[in-house]
């Protein structure tokens, strides 16, 4: 019993080993992390598979980097995990992929996971900087379509509507930096405690050619889209809340309203 326990222990072991070689991540690095001794994202000139536009509405931000043995373009794909928040892992042609995310303090997570589930490559640090600003809430929008352009509409209490146009609110919120031209993920993030209803809306905005940058609606072969909405409510506390929405997205132009809610 005792050799088959062993076997077992190290049959398992191998695997992990074989699924840690599918994926590297650069940034961010293990460990304890000192007040003013966070990564910084001011390369915003490199997020995989597109360019990185930089909306402003987040001064804060970490580039989650690295690469996987092959190319994550088709599905099924790789998924990232940050903080417990799945998305679909989209590469350039060569692995490489580059993902801006607002870390509060506290613990912190990012795990690369497998189509399968394996956990490929994880990394956990504690971020011991009090004054970055801690989350309050965050909405995230992935989809399963690497060539769809899908647009997060995020309503607030006092009338303010952040999406690709205006991304800044005056009341502190606002969307992440995020990549205009193709998969995605889109992030809301609010710092402040802004009482009140808040809306959240999709958009099928379009799909691109392979090129990534040209709309070409005779590309488009899936009939459906499905748009995962993630809604995180007070991150990295003890009170931390999470939904998920699931959304078919069938139509080009198509827009919905996924959750109206009172914060």
């Amino acid at each position: 019993m005792r050799r088959a326990s062993i076997i077992t222990s190290m049959l398992l072991l191998c695997a992990a080993s074989a699924y840690a070689q599918d994926a590297t991540l650069d940034t961010p690095v293990g460990g304890w992390k000192r007040a003013g001794l966070v990564d910084k994202s001011d390369e915003l000139a490199v997020n995989y598979p597109y360019s990185l536009v930089d909306r402003g509405a987040q001064k804060s931000r970490t580039m989650i980097r690295g690469r996987l043995k092959s190319a994550s373009t088709q599905r099924p794909f790789h998924t990232l995990v940050v903080n417990g928040n799945p998305t679909p892992l989209y590469t350039d042609d060569e692995g490489r992929f580059a993902r801006a995310y607002s870390f509060g303090s506290g613990s912190n997570s990012v795990e690369v996971r497998t189509p399968d589930g394996k956990a490929a490559r994880r990394v956990q640090f504690y971020e011991a900087d009090r004054t970055r600003p801690q989350p309050t809430l965050r909405v995230i929008a992935a989809w399963d379509d690497n060539q769809a352009e899908i647009d997060l509409h995020i309503v607030t209490p006092d009338g303010g509507h952040a999406f690709w146009q205006q991304p800044f609110l005056a009341n502190g919120g606002g969307l992440d930096a995020d990549s205009v031209d193709g998969p995605g993920p889109e992030m809301f993030t609010m710092t402040s405690q802004l009482r009140g209803t808040y809306q959240v809306w999709i958009n099928y905005w379009g799909n691109f050619g392979n090129d990534g940058y040209h709309f070409d609606e005779s590309t488009r072969q899936r009939p459906v889209i499905t748009s995962r909405i993630t809604l995180v409510f007070n991150e990295n506390t003890p009170r931390e809340r999470r939904e998920d929405l699931v959304v078919p997205l069938r139509s080009i132009g198509q827009l919905t309203l996924v959750k109206s809610f009172v914060y």
